[in-house]
């Protein structure tokens, strides 16, 4: 977005998304940085395939709140590609870009930006996914001291939002969490930084914050 001279602008932690930053927003997350983590997890040893929101409408969408400009809530999740792929041993890597029809079905589709947070909280949900994961590049969730918290319930998640004490990126991650929460999952914040990260949480080590 810098290099075309476009500016980002952030509320709560979502990206206001004109027309212009759509453009590049769809560009950039499903063609450069969707293939990268193609590629990158080719040469790791694993199957993979990219897809975005907007394949098969998988990821249905509505305009959030126009300050946010073409940000989409997510209506409805079609698990057809993602059951496809995974039959058919591919690891889906899914851009968040949702799309959502004129209404009746005519015209063109409007694209719209989805949070990728809150895109994962949807998908687990809709799967029902045992366990949700988030590599970011904190701890996890840290209370007013700056102090990790390794375990939260639902009610404590909804209490640092509510409070403030979550803010930016970290809201749309305790909602995504909390989203997975309803369909019987697990959620985890972790730091990914740590190479073994990933490992570590499905292999039952204490890290980060878990959520339910």
């Amino acid at each position: 977005m810098a290099k075309q001279g476009v500016m980002p602008r952030f509320v709560q932690g979502l990206r206001v998304t004109d027309e212009p930053s759509l453009d590049i927003v769809v560009a950039v997350l499903t063609g450069l940085i969707n293939k990268n983590l193609v590629a990158s997890m080719f040469e790791l040893g694993a199957r993979s395939i990219g897809l975005s929101g907007a394949d098969d409408a998988m990821l249905r969408a509505n305009i959030r709140d126009p300050e946010l400009g073409l940000v989409g809530d997510i209506v409805d999740v079609n698990t057809h590609p993602i059951y496809t792929a995974l039959k058919s041993g591919y690891i889906p890597v899914i851009a968040p870009v949702g799309v959502k029809s004129t209404e009746g079905g005519s015209g063109s589709p409007t694209l719209l930006n989805i949070n990728a947070d809150t895109a994962a909280g949807e998908i687990a949900a809709a799967i029902g996914a045992s366990r949700l994961v988030f590599l970011t590049d904190v701890q996890g969730v840290l209370d007013t001291s700056r102090r990790l918290i390794p375990r939260l319930t639902e009610r404590q998640a909804r209490g640092l939002i509510n409070s403030n004490v979550a803010a930016g990126g970290m809201i749309p991650k305790l909602e995504a969490c909390l989203t997975a929460l309803h369909s019987g999952g697990v959620s985890h914040i972790v730091d990914g930084r740590k190479p073994s990260a990933l490992m570590d949480v499905i292999s039952g080590k204490t890290l980060g914050t878990r959520i339910g």
